[in-house]
This record gives structure tokens, sequence and C-alpha cells, in this order.
């Protein structure tokens, strides 16, 4: 198993607060989003962190002072309107390195204070795997993807509706089977456009098994560290 790290985003929707730094590298409680994520993955998985030319100088800065081995990959954009996306991100990761691994897929951006060690024991190495969080409104929960669930399994995803029928959330927190990376290429091929990784979870409900691994630790966007801050939005946080 890999771990593979998002963070190619351009955070122009916190602007101009992420003008200049990238969203993985705001700091909370001390140090950067990343370092809290790293710091919850397994020593025993090889990360990749995918990024862009903007931030490349950053997020090298940062490994510079991280204890944690991480390989960057970069991909050739600058700015907001050729980014690839989350799914491109993730799509270009995998071609990119070759993994051929079953991969954990992270946010660069969120906080979260589940246990890594948990979700992965909760894989059974067959299929998607998609970390849970129910934030407890309907009205926040539609800025996210919004899950239903029978049985421990998501029976239908939606991003950002409207009406969201549960404050179930699925958060960009992933496991993988290598299995899927061809149906990934190719949804990723066919629809170019679509940015959320939410968008291919939907999809791949309506083909395949998706299991949920819910969580009741506290999580946070970026957004909602923000604006506890007093400095942008309003809270995404839960708890």
């Amino acid at each position: 198993m890999k771990c593979l790290i998002l963070a190619s985003g351009f955070g122009t929707r916190l602007y101009p607060l992420t003008r200049d730094t990238a969203k993985a590298l705001v700091e909370y409680k001390g140090k950067p989003l990343l370092t809290h994520i790293v710091e919850r993955i397994p020593h025993n998985i090889d990360i990749l962190l995918v990024t862009n030319r903007k931030f490349e100088t950053d997020f090298r800065r940062w490994q510079d002072n991280t204890d944690r081995r991480v390989k960057i990959a970069i991909e050739d954009v600058w700015t907001e309107k050729d980014k690839k996306g989350a799914l491109g991100s993730l799509t270009f990761g995998i071609e990119q390195e070759n993994v051929n691994e079953d991969l954990l897929v992270l946010a660069s951006d969120d906080y979260f204070e589940f246990d890594l060690s948990r979700f992965i024991a909760a894989y059974d190495g067959k299929n998607a795997l998609v970390a849970v969080h129910d934030i407890g409104d309907k009205d926040r929960a539609s800025r996210f993807g919004v899950v239903e669930l029978e049985k421990g399994r998501i029976v239908r995803c939606e991003e950002k509706p409207m009406h969201p029928k549960t404050s179930l959330i699925g958060i960009a927190c992933y496991l993988l089977p290598s299995r899927l990376f061809p149906v990934l290429s190719r949804y990723h091929h066919e629809h170019p456009e679509v940015d959320q990784l939410g968008h291919f979870i939907t999809y791949l409900v309506k083909y395949d098994t998706v299991d949920a691994y819910v969580f009741t630790e506290l999580w946070q966007d970026t957004a909602g560290i923000l604006s506890l801050s007093g400095e942008v939005g309003t809270p995404g946080e839960s708890k």
C-alpha cells in the first residue's frame, strides 16, 4: 500500500489568505496542516505528494524541515485555470509514478483526529473504502459530498446537493484497490471537466461496492479552520 496526498490546488476560494500560501501549509495548532496529516500515516507506508509549479518550492522547503520522507510529484501547471483538479491530480500521480499498489488517498488541507491505522484495518483489500462523518447539519452538508449508507456501505453519493437527504459526508480520505485504477483513469479521461473526487465515488457506487468507515472524532476543512480564527467564511467544523 502507498499513500497519495493531493496538494495541487490553488486555494482561490480563500484568497487573499492563500494567495501566496498553499492550503496544506496553513498553520493550525502550531504546525502546517500537512504535517498533522503526515504524522498520522503509518510509517510502513510510502508517501507521494502531488502539487503544482506555483507551490513547488514551498513544499520542498517543508520537506527539508520534516523528518518523514515524502516524494513530491509536480504537475506542470502554474495557475488555477490550468489545474487538473483533484481527480486529474490523482490520475496524474498514479500514472506518473507507476503506482500499482492499493492506494490511501488523502486531501492535504483537512484536519482530522481519527486513527488512520483503524481506517486501514477496516479495509477488506477488495472494495473501495471512504471515511464518512456526520456533521449534524444538512445545510452545511450541502457543501460536501453527501452519502447514504446501508449495512456499512455507501449506496448513494451526491456532490454538493441543494437538498441533502442526510448530514453524512464523505471526506477526502479513501482507500482504493489497484483494480479500480483503470476505472478511475477511464472516468477521468471521459469526464476531464470533473474536479471533485466525490463525483467519481458517485459514479463508482452505481457499479461497484464502496464501503464506509464512519468516524466521530474531530474533522475540519481549511475554510472551517480559518473561520474559527475569524479570518474567512463559515465554519466547516464538526465534532
